[in-house]
Order: C-alpha cells, then sequence, then structure tokens
C-alpha cells in the first residue's frame, strides 16, 4: 500500500492550453452564443441528455436570448400511460434486469404535437429557441445546435436526489434502482443513438453537471478533444462509491473524503458509466467517456474488436474494496447462451479478481465442492431466501485464501464472491449490469432494504461440475512465464476457453516495451509508486500514471513504452493488462 496518496481523482486529457476556448458561467455562454445569431428567422436547437435541468437551461438561454418563440420538446411527448406501455415489454417488473432494445428518441414523440410545433416553428419571423431531450426531431432542422451532455454519475446522483424523473415521465418520488433501471434499458440507450446522430452538427457543447457553473466549447473543440483521446493513452475520471459490505482501503490509497461509512466500488475504467474530462488551459469540461467509444470506436477499439463489438467498450476495471469490510454478495454470473435468450445481451460477464492487496484472513469463494448434494445445496438457498436461515456458504463452496498479487479467473457460471479483508481489481468483460446475487449474507442494504436476490436466474447458470480439484487446475494463480528484456518480465495470467479477455502481467525495473497489436489495451499499475507511458515515435504526450491507476491505451497508439518514473525509478513496479485475444 501506498504511504501517500498520488492516486488522481480528477484525470483530464489536455485538449488546448488555453482558457479562452471554453466558457465558463452563463454570462460568457450566452456571449457566445448571442454572436453567432442573426436578423430575422432563426432556430436555436438545444438537445438535451435525459438528466439535464431543462427547465434551468432554458430559464437561461430565454432570458439572456428573448427569443420570440421557446418550445419545450417535452411537450410534444406521449404521456405517461403511453410512455410506460412503449417499454412495459423491455423493462418488465423485475427491480434491477431488464432486456436490451433498440428505442429511439423519436417513440416518445406524439406525431401531432410534434406537427403543430413545426407549424410554430415556420410561423415564427425571429428567433426560435427549442430545448430538451428530443428539440433536434421537434424542430426538423435549426440554424445552431447546442447540445447539453451530462456524464452518468451525474445522472445517478440527481436520481438519488430526487431532482429528476425519468424521460417522459414525473416519476421523481420512484426508488433510484428503479429510474436507474429504466434510464440504463430505455433513455440512455435512446438518447445515445441520437447523440451519435448529432454528433457532426454541434456547434456548442454545454456542460452543466455542475448547475452552478456551466461551462461551454465549441463543436469543434469538442471534436478535438474526443480524437485526442481516440489517439493517445488516457484515464477516465473515476467514481466511489459505498456499498453494504465496502471497506477502507480506497479511502487511503485513493485520499477519499471521510463522509460515507465506507467505499465499495470504484469505476476507473467503465466508459459506459465513467466521465472523461477534456482540458481547454485551466478548465475540465466533463463529458461521458462513452464519447470516445461512439465517435471514434475504430480508432479506440481497433477494426477487429469494433468488427465484433460494435461501439462498445467490451473490457471493464473496476475496484472491490472489502478491507475491513464483509463478504461481497455470493453470486454467479450469466452464461452466454442465457443472456442471450433472457436479456437480449450477446455477451456474457466472465471476469476475474486480481488481488491489489490482501489481509491475512483474505478469501475468495470459488467454485463448488466435491461431492455436495445439488438439491440440498438449492433448498437451503431458498430457505435463507424465505425465512431466517443463514445459508451455510462453507458448507458447499470452496474458501480460498488470497494473497497479493493472487488471480482467481471466474468464467461465468461459477459461483463466486470476494470475502472480507480483500482488495480486489475486478478485470471483466462488459455486459452492463447482469449479476445474479444468490446470498447475501443476511444483510441490508445502505437504504435498510434487502437487496434484490435472483436465485431462480443464478440456480439456471450455475456450472455444477466446477469443483474443488477443477477450479484450483483451471482458475487459479494461472501464472506462466511468456518473455522477458533486459529489466522485465511478462507472464501469462491465465484465460478460460470460454472467455475473450486476455490478461498480461509484468514485472519491471527498466522501460518495457509494449503495442496495441491493432486492439485496445487496459493497465492497471499494481505495483509500485509512478510510472510512464511514452510512445517510442513520438506520436503522443507522455502519461504519468500512479499507483493503482487505471489507463485506456487505444488501438490506434500502436508501440508504447512503460517505465518506473519519478519516485519509482529503478525499483520493481508491476502492471497488469487485458486485451481482447485474437482467435486462431
Amino acid at each position: 500500500m501506498a504511504t501517500k496518496s498520488t492516486y488522481d481523482k480528477f484525470p483530464v486529457v489536455r485538449v488546448t492550453g488555453s482558457d479562452s476556448d471554453c466558457r465558463v458561467g452563463w454570462r460568457a455562454i450566452l456571449d457566445a452564443i448571442r454572436a453567432r445569431v442573426t436578423s430575422g428567422h432563426m432556430v436555436i436547437c438545444v438537445e438535451c441528455y435525459p438528466g439535464s435541468f431543462e427547465r434551468e437551461i432554458e430559464r437561461e438561454l430565454a432570458e439572456g436570448l428573448r427569443p420570440e418563440l421557446t418550445l419545450r420538446a417535452r411537450e410534444c411527448y406521449l404521456g405517461p400511460s403511453a410512455i410506460r406501455c412503449l417499454s412495459e415489454r423491455d423493462l418488465g417488473d423485475d427491480p434491477v434486469f431488464g432486456r436490451m432494445n433498440d428505442y429511439h428518441i423519436s417513440d416518445f414523440l406524439d406525431p401531432a404535437k410534434q406537427a403543430k410545433a413545426r407549424k410554430k416553428i415556420e410561423e415564427a419571423a425571429g428567433l426560435v429557441l427549442v430545448v430538451g431531450t428530443g428539440a433536434s426531431l421537434v424542430a426538423g432542422r435549426w440554424d445552431l445546435l447546442v447540445y447539453a451532455d451530462m456524464a452518468r454519475w451525474e445522472i445517478q446522483m440527481r436520481q438519488r436526489a430526487g431532482t429528476m424523473a425519468n424521460l417522459g415521465l414525473d416519476n421523481f418520488d420512484e426508488s433510484p434502482g428503479l429510474k436507474y433501471k429504466r434510464g440504463f434499458f430505455v433513455d440512455w440507450r435512446a438518447a445515445d443513438r441520437l447523440k451519435q446522430r448529432l454528433f457532426p452538427s454541434i456547434d456548442f457543447l454545454l456542460d452543466t453537471n455542475n448547475a452552478k457553473q456551466p461551462k461551454m466549447i465549441s463543436g469543434a473543440g469538442f471534436a478535438k478533444g474526443l480524437r485526442a483521446a481516440a489517439s493517445r493513452p488516457f484515464r477516465v475520471a473515476p467514481f466511489f462509491d459505498p456499498g453494504p459490505w465496502g471497506g477502507q482501503w480506497m479511502r487511503e490509497v485513493c485520499d477519499l473524503p471521510p463522509g460515507p461509512p465506507n467505499y465499495a466500488w470504484c469505476f476507473d475504467c467503465v466508459p459506459e458509466e465513467n466521465s472523461l474530462l477534456l482540458g481547454f488551459g485551466g478548465v475540465a469540461v466533463e463529458v461521458p467517456a462513452l464519447n470516445v467509444v461512439l465517435g471514434h470506436p475504430r480508432e479506440l477499439l481497433g477494426e477487429a474488436v469494433h468488427g465484433r463489438f460494435g461501439a462498445e467498450f467490451p473490457i471493464r476495471f473496476d475496484f472491490l474494496d472489502t478491507m475491513d469490510g464483509g463478504n461481497l454478495s455470493f453470486q454467479v454470473h450469466p452464461l452466454t447462451e442465457y443472456i442471450q435468450e433472457h436479456f437480449g445481451m450477446h455477451y456474457t460477464q466472465d471476469e476475474s479478481y486480481y488481488l491489489l492487496d490482501a489481509g491475512d484472513d483474505a478469501c475468495v469463494y470459488l467454485g463448488l465442492k466435491e461431492g455436495i448434494e445439488r438439491r440440498e445445496m438449492i433448498a437451503d438457498l431458498w430457505r435463507a431466501q424465505r425465512e431466517d436461515y443463514e445459508f451455510p456458504a462453507e458448507k458447499y463452496v470452496n474458501r480460498w485464501p488470497a494473497r497479493k498479487h493472487d488471480h482467481f479467473l471466474i468464467p461465468a457460471g461459477t459461483p463466486h464472491c470476494s470475502g472480507r479483508n480483500s482488495m480486489v481489481l475486478e478485470i471483466s468483460a462488459t455486459p452492463y449490469i447482469f449479476t445474479f446475487k444468490m446470498w447475501d449474507w443476511g444483510r441490508l442494504g445502505l437504504d435498510g432494504r434487502p437487496r434484490p436476490i435472483h436465485l431462480e436466474h443464478g440456480i439456471n447458470n450455475i456450472q455444477w461440475e466446477r469443483t474443488t480439484a477443477w477450479v484450483k487446475e483451471n482458475l487459479i494463480d494461472r501464472f506462466e512465464h511468456v518473455e522477458q528484456g533486459e529489466g522485465w518480465s511478462e507472464e501469462h495470467t491465465g484465460l478460460d476457453e470460454r472467455e475473450f479477455i486476455e490478461t498480461r502481467r509484468h514485472w519491471f525495473t527498466k522501460l518495457v516495451p509494449h503495442h496495441t497489436r491493432g486492439g485496445v489495451n487496459v493497465l492497471n499499475l499494481c505495483e509500485g509508486e509512478e510510472v510512464i507511458v511514452e510512445s517510442p515515435e513520438g506520436r503522443f504526450p507522455p502519461l504519468v500514471v500512479h499507483y493503482a491507476e487505471t489507463f485506456i491505451v487505444p488501438a490506434s497508439a500502436g508501440a508504447y513504452t512503460i517505465r518506473p518514473h519519478g519516485p519509482s525509478s529503478g525499483r520493481p513496479c508491476g502492471t497488469i493488462k487485458a486485451y481482447v485475444r485474437t482467435r486462431a
């Protein structure tokens, strides 16, 4: 563990060295927009990502621009009952899971209301302001397009605070979990499809994640920022969240505030959820990291990975902290055929636990014991769900001791969880939120309620033949020396034949050569205080990485090197790297 935190919680991708490329505050934003306003008929369209405070944005712009006509996209929506009916089949009644789908924002619009709005726009003689999610569809055409983007983490904070509802609904008082589910499966999918289509047309990008300090950059500056991220090693902005099993390791190592009782999660490389901070001089503009995936999938992912997954980032790195905490929920992930049939997802969450740190009593529960009775285990799981009964986990499940730098492979269908006093770097595929909890150790969530259990789904996916001997041989510390050079060595860290993620570990005291080989790489500095990532050809600016930080190397970066830097110069360092393996 590092003695003093050097973890950068706000990593920035530098775009320009001038603050003048970014407007901060409504006065400066309005000045920039007014400079583009012409006399006569003109349409300014402000397309908003769901979760934006549309009324506040409308108020500021209307007061500053004094349009002849202001139209709100939400006034052209279908009614709430029609919207709920539209999404009912894919959302169902499960509190967590829905089905992947192909919704578009246009599905939410009432054609008759939209036609009336269009007629009003056409009849207006002066300035027209159209605001909201779907504003570009309502307007049809525009003279100036402002895109108000919104980070997923900020959306979740607004959901929890009860300050936002889902698209077309007034469900402010609904539980944050249900609002997140609808956002995840419906609102955000539809909005991302529209956003991707609008990328080439954006005149200004508006960041209102901090409602008190809005920021705006030009569409050209936004495009330049995405190109920069897609061509060089970079980090996304991590976020941290407490949980019923959370620990204290991240609070110290990542220098987190003392408020929450613990920190359980850190998403350190999940572009679907994380933000990207684009630096304009001393100002950072926050946008969803997913924008890079949507805007430059080939440069970021590489041709083969993009051809296989489309504009989706298939690798996830996150932290699970149980140091001085509790066990994770006992769980299993769906098999590929199961997730396809039941949830419309085309790949599943194969994963692994890499131990960044471990207490003396740390453990990982993985696989089943030899000779257990299947029906008896199932009966005990159901009894623990229905009665005041503690599931005897160690009667049925292997409890393996865990040490720092151990690596446990967890192909889908393998029952598992991390035990207390473990600091796990979870390396996995990214099929979103499909985890089947089967036992939560009899505890409540932070909201004082039991967390959802998906026992039937879990039982349907348990691979009962994955017992002690098989797990020991196939899933634990399958380190194999691959290559070495002056001052470095490389290990293959194991791979189940059903998994598509390859992992490699490097130990080094000197420069290590790497190459993306046409596919995106994700790495974490698992040992050492500081390293530097460089291009031997000078194709990108150097990136300094600190202990426990995760970083992405786009496929387009090609050759790169990593060497100890600063306080780590000449001292042992280690990285764990993941990439999508190429099939022979």
